[in-house]
């Protein structure tokens, strides 16, 4: 078995799953499943309908085919919602109302572009936006399971980032806001923000934070993440404004860049995405996400990996 096939569910608290895809590099995301007295709730779906409906079929198997009543997005990106396709008819799906915009106006789940090599197969899915939306923050019950679903009140990853925070039993699915141990990208989002959202995430003194990609992490682990993070991405700032006041592009930024400690992070190309964002956010201006990609795919020397 590939290590990118190798994954599975691990329960973090009793009737609290996190769907572990690993290395979780382009395109394999963490999912998560909550049992309450009525149903589940889904947290995020994945990029293919492969991926979706194996993820689906152990939450099955774990909670003995419990009807799946109510799903969030954490955000718009594919592999956290193509598979959405795949929930039942009658289930509920919240995420944040940026991330529904975003998610209709996505035409990569119509054709992706070659960055990728192979050509992710999404396996016939169809856009499946959320059905109920909010700005701020929202509370579910699960019967007697409270579970939050919160907005940082800023773009950080992306504009529509949501958590689900369960405070009873001190259990954060953080999405794309946190990468244990792999390359953030925030290429759609900002990195002001994405700085912002670390104060606000350790804020939730979670025990158990399942992020959107990369290994779990318990409570004596998050301050050396969110660390590690602050570093990157005052990093990236620092690199980017050094490269604008010496008139060079995002790509010859990047290509001049000594990655040092991050260098051994997955998915360093996504170096040249966050330049690309902090060049966009210091003219006032938006990110052309085509050519962002297209200088990452020429940073990396060929097209982007992937094992979906």
């Amino acid at each position: 078995m590939k290590q990118a096939d190798a994954a599975r569910l691990h329960e973090v608290g009793q009737g609290i799953f996190a769907w572990v895809q690993q290395d979780g590099t382009w395109w394999l995301n963490n999912a998560g499943a909550v049992v309450g007295d009525d149903g589940v709730l889904i947290v995020d779906t994945c990029a293919t309908k492969q991926r979706t409906r194996r993820f689906l079929e152990a939450v099955a198997e774990v909670t003995g085919g419990a009807p799946v009543r109510t799903a969030v997005n954490t955000h718009q990106h594919g592999d956290h919602s193509y598979g959405n396709c795949l929930l039942p008819d009658q289930t509920m799906i919240f995420g944040h109302e940026a991330m529904r915009n975003a998610l209709l106006a996505d035409d990569v789940i119509d054709g992706c572009p070659p960055f990728w090599t192979p050509v992710p197969n999404w396996g016939n899915v169809t856009r499946r936006p959320p059905s109920a939306v909010f700005r701020s923050e929202l509370t579910l019950y699960l019967g007697r399971r409270r579970v939050e679903l919160r907005h940082p009140g800023h773009a950080a990853h992306t504009a529509g980032d949501v958590v689900a925070w369960l405070p009873d039993e001190r259990v954060l699915f953080a999405g794309d806001l946190l990468f244990n141990g792999l390359t953030p990208m925030v290429l759609m989002g900002s990195l002001e923000g994405a700085l912002r959202s670390l104060d606000w995430l350790a804020g939730f003194e979670p025990e158990y934070i399942v992020p959107g990609h990369g290994p779990l992490a318990g409570a004596s682990e998050l301050p050396e993440i969110l660390a590690a993070h602050e570093r990157y991405y005052r990093f990236v700032l620092e690199t980017a404004r050094k490269g604008r006041e010496n008139g060079l592009t995002p790509l010859a930024v990047a290509r001049d860049t000594d990655l040092g400690e991050f260098a051994d992070w997955v998915d360093a190309e996504r170096l040249v995405l966050n330049i690309h964002r902090a060049y966009a956010d210091a003219s006032g201006g938006e990110a052309d996400l085509i050519t962002a990609f297209s200088d990452a795919m020429t940073w990396n020397g060929g097209p982007l990996p992937t094992s979906v």
